[in-house]
């Protein structure tokens, strides 16, 4: 649909969103990168798709190596703004509806030790349930304000997925 009227689709993005998102699409980045990338644009959100593949951090160990991402990644968080990083699940992920902390690809506790919030998203391989997916908000350090409902700190939702348009929608 966006194709369609692709010249006209383009302007009013550029009329509604202008230079107010920007999106960095590189095969490896490094921290340095991001560094001068945040210093340069003063970002209020930064948003990591694979934040696992950061370069530019040593250590002869995965986890000790993946440990020194998140830390980054807090750190990062605590001088300029909120940082969301994407993360794979592990084999325990695979065919569960719920996703816990622990499911969380390549870490026993560095990974998890750093990290706010954890939302996991699971999804059972069956018939019939390609379309469905399962939230559950495993960590979940942030207290909220006075319209937060203590209930839902640790929920669990089931939502379904609209992939095509990259939309999750409440089941009623």
């Amino acid at each position: 649909q966006l194709h369609a009227k692709i010249e006209e689709n383009e302007e009013k993005y550029e009329q509604r969103i202008g230079s107010r998102i920007r999106i960095i699409d590189r095969a490896r980045i490094y921290r340095s990168d991001v560094e001068s990338i945040t210093k340069r644009f003063s970002p209020s959100l930064i948003i990591f798709d694979q934040i696992d593949k950061l370069a530019g951090f040593d250590n002869d160990r995965d986890d000790l190596k993946l440990g020194q991402i998140y830390q980054w990644a807090r750190e990062l968080a605590k001088q300029h703004c909120p940082v969301i990083g994407v993360c794979q699940a592990g084999e325990s992920g695979s065919n569960k509806r719920y996703l816990t902390m622990e499911d969380m690809v390549n870490s026993k506790t560095s990974k998890q030790g750093e990290c706010d919030w954890i939302l996991g998203i699971g999804k059972l391989n069956q018939e019939g349930y390609e379309s469905l997916r399962h939230l559950h908000l495993s960590k979940n350090k942030l207290i909220g304000d006075v319209d937060t409902d203590p209930r839902l700190r640790h929920g669990k939702v089931d939502v379904l997925i609209h992939a095509d348009i990259a939309r999750y929608e409440d089941i009623k």
